[in-house]
């Protein structure tokens, strides 16, 4: 509480103004303080991270000589690249204001004769359109129609509030880990030019199309002379000196 005193000051000319003195106590205040944080503290609600949740994968029931081994018609490999203007900076589209990330991949194994008009496909991060999926999330989606076939039934349950949040987490990640559905094994390849941003990509598509079996690897000389190739026939420079 605020105190006022009054100094006396010994004699005083007649008519001189009177000095006071106010005190004040801040104690109540400190006490107010510590109460009003122990309050906020008790009744406030922590907000959980928002992070990137990945579908890794498992080598459960796997022997081991096998861990590293897919079979043909179920490897997919992509190659991730972005493109860079000739300021050395990533180039961005101006539709969308995105950073453009190249993808170019191949099923099963490497077409080195070049003979099949396929050896090398190229694609982008497009993601949904229209509410239907393009790019190479509708590749990766094809791929893996059985389980996401699946997915979409259980999520629709979920939306009905027939199965709890809790039963559809547990049921998707049973589904995208079953061994009797048609499943691919995605490998994925940064090339040298590929920012961070390009591979959060990637690898969110992993999550979004329910891909279990996956795994990153540097790009191989067998995908270098892809590359190579791939760029004479379509005039694009994609082999370049490493500019980041």
């Amino acid at each position: 509480m605020a105190q006022i005193e009054q100094s006396d000051g010994g004699k005083k000319k007649k008519g001189a103004q009177k000095k006071m003195q106010i005190h004040v106590d801040f104690t109540p205040m400190v006490d107010m303080n510590m109460l009003l944080i122990t309050f906020f503290m008790l009744c406030t609600t922590m907000i959980k991270s928002q992070t990137l949740k990945i579908v890794l994968p498992t080598n459960e029931e796997v022997k081991k000589e096998q861990q590293n081994q897919a079979k043909a018609s179920e490897a997919f490999t992509i190659i991730l690249d972005t493109e860079y203007g000739d300021d050395n900076n990533p180039k961005v589209d101006p539709e969308t204001g995105k950073t453009i990330h190249n993808i170019y991949y191949y099923e099963g194994i490497a077409d080195t004769t070049f003979q099949s008009p396929k050896y090398l496909t190229k694609e982008q991060f497009i993601g949904n359109v229209n509410h239907q999926a393009q790019g190479i999330r509708k590749i990766l989606r094809d791929k893996n129609k059985e389980v996401m076939a699946e997915y979409d039934d259980l999520k629709t349950k979920w939306k009905n509030k027939e199965i709890t949040k809790e039963q559809f987490d547990e049921l998707a990640k049973k589904n995208s880990s079953d061994s009797l559905k048609t499943r691919p094994v995605v490998v994925i390849k940064p090339g040298p030019n590929t920012t961070y941003e390009g591979l959060i990509n990637a690898l969110d598509e992993m999550n979004i199309n329910q891909i279990s079996r996956y795994s990153i690897e540097l790009p191989s000389h067998t995908d270098t002379v892809l590359l190579e190739h791939y760029a004479q026939q379509h005039g694009e420079t994609i082999i370049r000196p490493t500019i980041r």
